[in-house]
C-alpha cells in the first residue's frame, strides 16, 4: 500500500505539540510531504483540536508544565477518538522533569508509535545512555533493546542513528537510508516523527506505516544530500525533495531488512 500517495490524497490533519526550537520546520515539512500541520500547545484547546486531527505528536524537546498538561489532554482525547499517538521522548534521562514528563505520557496515554534517537530508545529499554542535549553519547543500539522498548511500551519503536531500526516487538526493520548531513540541521529528528504521525495517520497498520515513514525520509535526505554544498543549501533542497518524493524512487533507493525477533525470516525488501 502507497501510504505517500494516501497522505497527498487526503491531506490528514497532524496535530503537533512540539518545542519552540522545531514547530516551523515541523510544519513546513508536514506542508511539503502533504499533510496539514496544526501547531497548537495551549491546554485550553488541546482536546478540542486533537478531536479534529487524524493523528496527533507530541515533542517534549522544550516543553514545560502547561505544555505536558496540554499533551495529557491532547493525548486522552486522541485516544478517546482513536487516532494515533506519536511520542518523541527529546532527551530523555537529561533531567528528571523531562525524564518523569515522559513516564507520566507513556503512563497514562496509549501510545502508538515512540520515535527517538538511538539514546533515548536505549534509555526506555532501560540500557544506561548518557545524555548530551538531544543527543545520544552512543552510536549504535541493538535490535533487541528496540524490541524490549516496544514490548514494556506496547509500542511501536522507531530508533534513528546511522541504522534506523523499526520494531513491534515482534518483527523489527533495519534501514540503511539516509545522510551524514541530517545532523547539521536541528530538529530533523523532530521532523520525522511529525512525518512518521503523517504516515500513521492514513492507516491501521502502524509498524508497515513507520517503516515506509522512516525509508522515505531516508530516501529524500540521500536526493537532497546529493545536490547540496552545506547545512544551508541542504535544508531548502531538502524540504523540495520531500514535495517531489515519489513511491518509485522510495522503492528504487530504500535499504530495508526486515527479520523475526525469533532470529528466522529475514528478508531484504
Amino acid at each position: 500500500m502507497n501510504y505517500l500517495a494516501k497522505i497527498r490524497e487526503q491531506k490528514p490533519l497532524i496535530h503537533n505539540i512540539t518545542n519552540i526550537v522545531v514547530a516551523n520546520f515541523s510544519a513546513n515539512g508536514l506542508l511539503a510531504l502533504g499533510a496539514s500541520p496544526a501547531m497548537a500547545n495551549a491546554p485550553e484547546e488541546a482536546a478540542e483540536m486533537a478531536s479534529h486531527a487524524d493523528a496527533l505528536v507530541l515533542n517534549i524537546g522544550t516543553c514545560t508544565e502547561d505544555q505536558v498538561k496540554a499533551m495529557l489532554i491532547a493525548g486522552m482525547a486522541a485516544n478517546e477518538k482513536g487516532i494515533p499517538v506519536i511520542l518523541d521522548p527529546v532527551a530523555i534521562g537529561a533531567t528528571k522533569f523531562r525524564t518523569d514528563a515522559v513516564m507520566q505520557i507513556l503512563t497514562e496515554l496509549d501510545i502508538t508509535v515512540i520515535r527517538g534517537n538511538i539514546g533515548e530508545i536505549a534509555f526506555l529499554g532501560e540500557t544506561d545512555a548518557r545524555m548530551k542535549g538531544a543527543d545520544a553519547l552512543m552510536d549504535k543500539v541493538e535490535p533487541e533493546i528496540a524490541v524490549y522498548a516496544a514490548k514494556k511500551y506496547n509500542s511501536i519503536v522507531t530508533a534513528t542513528g546511522k541504522t534506523d531500526i523499526i520494531t513491534d516487538g515482534s518483527n523489527y526493520t533495519l534501514c540503511n537510508n539516509g545522510s551524514s548531513m541530517l545532523p547539521n540541521i536541528t530538529g530533523t529528528g523532530c521532523l520525522l516523527t511529525a512525518v512518521v504521525g503523517a504516515f500513521c495517520s492514513v492507516t491501521e497498520d502502524y509498524y508497515e506505516a513507520s517503516i515506509q515513514a522512516v525509508s522515505s525520509y531516508g530516501v529524500a535526505a540521500q536526493l537532497a544530500s546529493e545536490k547540496s554544498n552545506g547545512p544551508g543549501s541542504f535544508l531548502s533542497i531538502f524540504m523540495d525533495e520531500l514535495y517531489r518524493l515519489t513511491e518509485a524512487a522510495v522503492q528504487q533507493s530504500a535499504k530495508l531488512h526486515e527479520y523475526n525477533c525469533k532470529g528466522v525470516g529475514s528478508n531484504d525488501r
